[in-house]
């Protein structure tokens, strides 16, 4: 059980903890809220803090292949100081703000595979421990999920989502990982790209939208990667028309062709950069605000999610996650997992 590393450093009888999180996903960004329940054991205990620990399964590229990790992306100190009684029972609550980078975990209810979770330490009397870890869900902001909805109605599907440890050159990137959510194309771009990667760089005024497509080779060309990100204001999800503005991206990302020579990098002016590690070489980046018109999404976020919904909910990756999240956390209890 959860418990077992704490008895086992403190001593039997130690005090032991339980972290319940307030129902419901988060947002990037937003507020986490719950509470710490303490339980004192046989003696007296100081207890000197109690922190929280944000913690995320990310994948690495090592010696030519992948490798995952557990890595810590927030660390929050929630409460301490105080003297827990013998067989005393008490509550710390707390509310901690997420990252605006934390990954998305779920997508209209359905998991995305991506395992993240808070992880609750004590120190008690000089020594520290790990006491508790439970799993934590997060939802798309409003931005994303407008966009997402956008490539659902154009045919696109859902394939899988996964965290990549490395840094995004050219972007504000804050996290040590980043998100891909990778998609299959819709009909009308099948012929030109296998795949498209959306990641998604949040921050207080808006999101950095970086797509990637894996492109198909022709008669004379070989296959090759081709990048671009795009801004998206926080304030603008209403006023756009993202089926627009997102079949632009598209159309522009598989008609970009790889950078040559030098350039001058600025905020948004095109460039060739590589994600560390990952197809370094190939990569261009291009910066757009966009300006469309006619309804916007925003309020509309189930209507026309049937495309990407159905892709995540038709059980193509739903026992592979179920697998993946149950056997992170139970064998957290056993062996802590791997640092990253």
């Amino acid at each position: 059980m959860v418990f077992k590393r704490l008895l086992g450093s403190l001593g039997v009888g130690g005090p032991t903890v339980d972290t319940v999180l307030d129902p419901g996903a988060v947002l990037p960004g937003g507020a986490l809220t719950g509470q710490v329940h303490l339980e004192g054991g046989g003696a007296d205990f100081t207890i000197e803090q109690v922190s929280l620990d944000l913690v995320a399964r990310v994948e690495a590229e090592h010696d030519g292949g992948e490798a995952e990790g557990t890595v810590s992306f927030g660390r929050f100190s929630v409460g301490g100081g105080f003297r827990l009684a013998a067989g005393e029972r008490r509550s710390v609550p707390f509310s901690v703000t997420l990252p605006w980078e934390t990954p998305v975990t779920e997508l209209y209810g359905q998991n995305l595979g991506i395992v993240l979770g808070v992880r609750t330490e004590l120190a008690v009397a000089a020594a520290r421990d790990k006491g508790d870890l439970d799993p934590l869900a997060v939802r798309p902001l409003p931005a994303q999920e407008a966009v997402l909805e956008a490539f659902g109605r154009l045919g696109f599907g859902f394939r899988s989502a996964d965290l990549e440890y490395g840094h995004i050159p050219g972007t504000g990137q804050q996290l040590p990982f980043y998100q891909e959510i990778e998609l299959t194309p819709s009909p009308q771009y099948a012929h030109a790209v296998n795949e498209i990667e959306v990641t998604f760089l949040a921050g207080p005024a808006g999101l950095e939208v970086v797509l990637e497509a894996d492109k198909r080779g022709g008669l004379f060309t070989g296959g090759h990667d081709s990048v671009m990100r795009f801004t998206v204001a926080h304030h603008d999800v209403a006023q756009r028309d993202w089926d627009a503005e997102v079949d632009s991206w598209v159309r522009r990302l598989v008609e970009h062709r790889p950078a040559h020579g030098s350039y001058s990098p600025g905020a948004y002016s095109p460039g060739a950069y590589g994600h560390d590690g990952h197809h370094a070489g190939h990569h261009g980046h291009e910066g757009h605000h966009g300006h469309g018109s006619g309804p916007g999404t925003g309020t509309a976020i189930a209507a026309g999610a049937a495309g990407l919904a159905v892709g995540v909910a038709g059980g193509l990756v739903a026992a592979e996650i179920v697998d993946e999240v149950g056997d992170f956390f139970e064998g957290d209890d056993e062996d802590g997992g791997d640092e990253g």
